[in-house]
């Protein structure tokens, strides 16, 4: 549920900040008549996303069990890869964003300006679609539903409340440090996405060693205890772990990680922290 909700929260609020860029720019040039066309990008975006979840939840229904996890290992992969683009994107873009937001608006307020739609459906639709197929690939690798759809709805309403407040000028939240801190843990419960989308492969058959155990904690981490419940909802630990599974892990997780860290570190000369976030309300939403 935890990784869900910081999930939602994180994505949630890099749209909550796109849409209030929006916003005030449009506002700020006097082109009150535009908003409704901004929201009603925001509003296709949210329509769509919504739709690739339920379609990635019921979609396979009916299929065999080695199709199912075929798809289920696949997509898990994908949403890997998403995710990964998703922390290093918002690395590299963060001060910029602003910038290239008002370019397009700019480029597309001729007439009624309904080049707007586009312009917030593909800001805001990017956070959607990655939202919805992480979570949905958490969701099966936890073998939950409930607890972890209220996590990430939980992370989507705060991160609404927050991008709201902070537009307000109500709250002031150093953002360069939220996306560091929520890029580390996301890279780990990336990694145990990855892992587990191996796992499913393992089980379609597709690849080996399901069979070949690096390790097995089952006694000392039951799965079904409180604390291995915990583990296989944040970071998707599996108290039996294939060689296949384990390796793919770290090999994710120590290059990935190690990235992260040096590109923060050039980005921002003499600090740790994540380049231009904090200033994503400053420039485009003041």
């Amino acid at each position: 549920m935890l990784a869900n909700f910081l999930i939602g929260l994180r994505e949630g609020l890099e749209a909550a900040l796109v849409v209030g860029i929006l916003i005030a720019y449009v506002i700020k040039i006097r082109r009150h008549d535009v908003l409704p066309r901004i929201w009603l990008g925001v509003g296709l975006a949210v329509l769509v996303s919504l739709v690739i979840g339920a379609v990635l939840t019921f979609g396979a229904y009916g299929l065999s069990f080695e199709a199912q996890e075929t798809i289920g290992g696949v997509l898990s992969i994908v949403a890997t890869g998403f995710v990964t683009w998703m922390i290093f994107w918002m690395l590299k873009t963060a001060r910029s964003l602003s910038g290239h937001l008002k370019a397009d608006v700019d480029r597309n307020l001729a007439g009624a300006g309904w080049g707007l739609v586009l312009v917030a459906f593909l800001a805001v639709g990017r956070e959607g679609i990655e939202t919805a197929l992480f979570i949905w690939a958490a969701v099966q690798a936890t073998g939950a539903t409930t607890l972890p759809l209220v996590g990430a709805a939980l992370g989507i309403a705060l991160a609404v409340v927050l991008g709201y407040l902070i537009y307000r000028g109500v709250v002031r939240i150093n953002l360069a440090k939220f996306f560091t801190y929520t890029g580390l843990f996301l890279i780990v419960v990336a990694a145990g996405v990855l892992s587990y989308g191996v796992h499913d492969l393992q089980e379609a058959g597709i690849l080996p060693g399901l069979n070949s155990l690096a390790f097995d904690v089952s006694a000392a981490v039951p799965p079904s205890s409180w604390y291995g419940t915990l583990l296989k909802g944040t970071v998707n630990f599996s108290p039996a772990t294939t060689w296949l599974e384990a390796i793919v892990w770290v090999l994710y997780v120590v290059p990935v990680l190690t990235a992260f860290i040096l590109s923060n570190r050039r980005a921002r000369p003499g600090t740790t922290a994540t380049p231009g976030s904090a200033q994503l309300a400053a420039e485009g939403v003041r």
